[in-house]
């Protein structure tokens, strides 16, 4: 099993020109000029989530086929390959040589003739294998978060860049900007609808997360990979992996991203090293440039009152997001029939592709994961992190190699001890 490289070597990796850009121009002209050719996906990163995902794919065009599927694991591999075979029947077409596992999976998947990839691995290996997929011409589904610390943010952000001089489409698993009740709402918002925006208040309180008890066979690195969720250097923390679509909301509302973060923290119930070193709750205040602060609340604890919602507050009204409604000199509510934001997202991505009208919504997964990101920085450190100094961070989340075998678990963060990098 081949070793797969850090960011840093991904780094010097030169992309690939002329060709890839060909390539990439042949799968939108070819689908077109025929109107029916075979899109083929495949799918990296086989949980609950990559298999929703490559569902939603295969419902998304009348000829469209998974030809190939790649995990981490053998058995998350083989279950999510049942699911599909039961929801999506012959569109599910792979062959045995086609399912790859282990390090290098995601590689094998992207070099195995397919068209579209659909990202659904630890957001961690995002980065990277956004990177080699748009250096190998293929369109993307990238499940959000797509990094979980500043490099990977700015991988991210020049990998869209290349997409774009491809005419690759990049879409986002910030699935509520794919909802049309949100988009109405958010629009109306941007329009006036509340006024000039003074306040916002976004709120994800909800249960505890799924959890893989561990076996005796697994090694350190197998067990933080299946738990990925409890690992920073995997998930970002749940701020990050979660909370980032309440954030992300509301720099969709402000068309902007804030200028600076405070934020507190801690790891107060949920405490066994059976759940990693993340944290279970934060608040965070988001400054924006023009003074608009937006308080931010996440928790993952049971028997605790949930939250799920967000609200804008003007100067000529409240907006109740998930409410999709209006109160105040200009009121209104969404009445219509509620879509699908899940599989609108590839509905939109493979009409795209048969267009050869690319989509990119590479700028704002990459800024509201980094968003987030700020979020757990202030958190983590105790300090007021500023846009610039997250973006510019040195922080690498990166594992010292990648091998399944002995790894570390870091001390849980510290505010006034654990330092800004």
């Amino acid at each position: 099993m081949d070793t797969q490289p850090s960011r840093r070597d991904f780094a010097k990796t030169a992309a690939v020109g002329i060709a890839g850009a060909a390539l990439a121009s042949s799968i939108a002209s070819r689908a077109y000029a025929g109107g029916d050719d075979v899109i083929k996906v495949g799918l990296i990163g086989c949980g609950g989530r990559g298999t929703g995902a490559a569902s939603q794919a295969l419902h998304a065009d009348k000829n469209v086929k998974l030809t190939a599927i790649g995990d981490a694991f053998s058995d998350r591999l083989e279950e999510s390959l049942t699911t599909l075979k039961k929801e999506c029947g012959d569109k599910v077409a792979i062959e045995s040589d086609h399912k790859f596992t282990g390090w290098d999976a995601y590689k094998q998947v992207i070099d195995s003739g397919v068209d579209v990839v659909v990202m659904a691995q630890p957001p961690h290996f995002r980065p990277a294998h956004l990177k080699y997929a748009v250096e190998k011409g293929k369109h993307v589904f990238a499940e959000k978060p797509v990094a979980v610390d500043a490099p990977g943010v700015r991988s991210v952000l020049a990998t869209c860049e290349e997409a774009k001089k491809k005419n690759l489409s990049i879409v986002s698993g910030l699935c509520w900007r794919y909802h049309n009740g949100k988009r109405e709402t958010i629009k109306r918002c941007q329009e006036g609808g509340i006024g000039d925006i003074v306040a916002m208040q976004v709120t994800y309180n909800t249960g505890k997360l799924k959890h893989y008890p561990r076996q005796p066979e697994w090694s350190d690195m197998e067990w933080q990979v299946r738990n990925w969720t409890y690992f920073t250097w995997g998930s970002g923390d749940f701020i990050v992996e979660q909370h980032v679509h309440s954030l992300d909301k509301a720099a969709w509302v402000m068309g902007e991203y804030p200028v600076k973060a405070t934020g507190t923290g801690g790891r107060q119930v949920r405490t066994g090293a059976e759940f990693g070193h993340i944290y279970d709750h934060f608040d965070t205040v988001y400054e924006f440039a023009n003074g608009v602060k937006c308080f931010s609340a996440c928790r993952q604890i049971m028997n605790c009152d949930n939250d799920v919602s967000d609200h804008f507050y003007g100067t000529k009204g409240h907006c109740d997001v998930f409410k999709h409604q209006i109160i105040g000199e200009k009121p209104w509510r969404f009445t219509e029939k509620e879509t699908n934001m899940y599989q609108v997202e590839h509905d939109e991505l493979f009409a795209s592709i048969r267009s050869g009208k690319p989509i990119n919504n590479g700028d704002y997964m990459a800024k509201s994961t980094m968003m987030a990101i700020l979020g757990r920085m202030s958190a983590y450190t105790g300090k007021t992190i500023t846009w610039e100094q997250a973006m510019n961070s040195k922080e690498d989340l990166t594992p010292p190699k990648y091998e399944w075998g002995s790894i570390g678990v870091p001390p849980v963060a510290m505010p006034g001890v654990t330092k800004f990098v």
